[in-house]
């Protein structure tokens, strides 16, 4: 689930602009510190030389991110979109007496308006989407590395073993048999129990989708990164 650190800079780029009446006293190196600052108070005084902090809008500032910390790298998990869109649909229905923050807590609607809405441009689906690729077309694109669900859920442990590798890591030995992750008290507020509940063991998920099929298909050739021939800059792709 996406952390707080991006959507604190991307306010402060914001409030910084032009339009401050003080941006006159404010030069980009004082950006540059305080972008900075706000990782070293989240993380506390004894900041660690790694963090892991997840926030989808990262792939939509890339040149931003290697600014403040040059040579960051982003891990990216991606995963078919009509798969995305039937996870959420599952969840919707599952919790139909609680309208979710995915569609401002308005209910109602039906399949298609919500499929519509979280595939949009703004949604919660097609921001990440479009954020990615470009990242993935950028000029940073070599500190860019795709995790697939496919992969992850099928051989766990090679992915870790190729992320550290990504990342310039010793590589560490996890369970994926004894997985835990819940964050309730946040889905419970966002009207969706469950949308961060994560399964102990991890392995593949083989099941049939909800979807109607010409809503399913729809998304069928979202998928680019499958293609080598839309690979450009030879993003590493597991």
């Amino acid at each position: 689930m996406s952390g707080p650190v991006g959507g604190i800079i991307g306010t402060l780029v914001d409030h910084m602009a032009d339009n401050n009446e003080f941006s006159s006293f404010i030069k980009d190196e004082h950006r540059q510190r305080i972008f900075r600052g706000i990782f070293d108070s989240y993380y506390g005084e004894a900041c660690p030389d790694i963090v892991f902090d997840t926030n989808r809008a990262w792939c939509a500032r890339m040149p931003l991110l290697q600014t403040i910390f040059p040579g960051s790298k982003i891990i990216a998990c991606v995963r078919d979109t009509s798969w995305v869109v039937d996870s959420i649909e599952r969840l919707i229905r599952k919790n139909n007496m609680t309208p979710s923050s995915i569609f401002n807590y308005q209910g109602g609607g039906t399949v298609y308006s919500r499929a519509e809405t979280v595939a949009s441009p703004g949604g919660m689906l097609g921001y990440a989407y479009n954020a990615l690729k470009e990242a993935f077309y950028s000029e940073h694109a070599e500190h860019l590395m795709l995790v697939q669900y496919e992969t992850l859920t099928s051989e766990p442990q090679t992915v870790l073993n190729a992320i550290y590798d990504f990342i310039h890591e010793p590589a560490f030995k996890h369970d994926s048999e004894n997985v835990e992750f819940d964050a309730e008290e946040f889905d419970r507020k966002a009207g969706i129990p469950g949308l961060h509940a994560v399964r102990q063991r991890v392995a593949p998920n083989h099941r049939t989708s909800i979807l109607p099929p010409d809503i399913f298909n729809r998304f069928a050739s979202d998928a680019f990164w499958k293609n080598p021939e839309f690979n450009p800059h030879n993003v590493r792709i597991i």
